[in-house]
């Protein structure tokens, strides 16, 4: 027979699965603009934790708003990181072909040319609607 987990003292489970579900958002948040994968995984752990912090707030007759909050952070995470990774394994060919150029490319006018090259490989196999939602930013 295990013994049962208690809460820190002055801390309600409740309180702390509220608080889990907001941090592990904004760690989500954070990872989806370093690594989209693993924003991708912990946007998911996330939105778990907000979701099941929801009834114990409500149990316990405590605010939701910080469990909502969390769900509402890593949903968007999660949509984020997700468009990320997508367009990541997409464009998987064009991006290993520009970091081949890349490590060849001794000048500052070399590598200039190995960007345009990815950008023209990427325009054609990219609609124009998102080159311009895109912008003109170098990967």
């Amino acid at each position: 027979m295990s013994t049962p987990v208690k809460a820190p003292a002055g801390q309600q489970p409740a309180e702390s699965a509220g608080r889990r579900a907001i941090w592990l958002s904004i760690a989500a948040l954070a990872m989806t603009f370093m690594l989209p994968l693993a924003g991708l995984v912990m946007a998911a752990f996330a939105l778990v934790a907000g979701v099941r912090a929801l009834p114990l707030l409500k149990g316990a007759g405590r605010p939701t708003g910080v469990a909502v909050g969390g769900i509402t952070v890593s949903a968007l995470a999660l949509a984020l990181s997700a468009g990320a990774t997508g367009m990541q394994l997409y464009l998987m060919d064009e991006y290993s072909a520009y970091q081949e150029c890349m490590k060849g490319a001794g000048t500052v006018s070399a590598q200039g040319e190995c960007f345009t090259q990815f950008r023209d490989a990427a325009q054609r196999k990219l609609p124009a609607d998102v080159l311009e939602v895109l912008g003109a930013m170098q990967p």
